[in-house]
């Protein structure tokens, strides 16, 4: 389970380090082009709440956090998917990954 640190958020964001290592890529695209957008995910069954938003802006901290020591092979369809969902109105929805072949 990665972790992303945003600015002074208490707890710590969980993300699995496959979802999470997707989403550092588009994150990262979007800052370093100096666009601030919304990141949106539903909490895993057990865990307080239904859904959580956060702003993210090039101005304040983020830091990511993997559990594995290597980087996965990306899924260019799931982060094609998760790119073209940070240009609409709502910001990126991390979503479960698609698998090629899969519907």
């Amino acid at each position: 389970m990665g972790i992303l640190i945003y600015d002074s958020v208490e707890p710590p964001i969980e993300i699995e380090d496959r979802a999470l290592s997707h989403l550092k890529v588009v994150v990262l695209s979007k800052l370093r082009r100096g666009e601030s957008f919304a990141v949106s995910w539903k909490h895993p069954p057990g865990k307080a709440g239904g859904r959580s938003t956060i702003w993210l802006n090039p101005a304040i901290p983020l830091r990511f956090i993997f559990d594995e020591d290597e980087p996965p092979e990306l899924n260019q369809r799931w982060l094609t998917r998760m790119s073209e969902s940070a240009h609409a109105l709502g910001g990126i929805m991390l979503t479960p990954e698609e698998i090629e072949g899969e519907s």
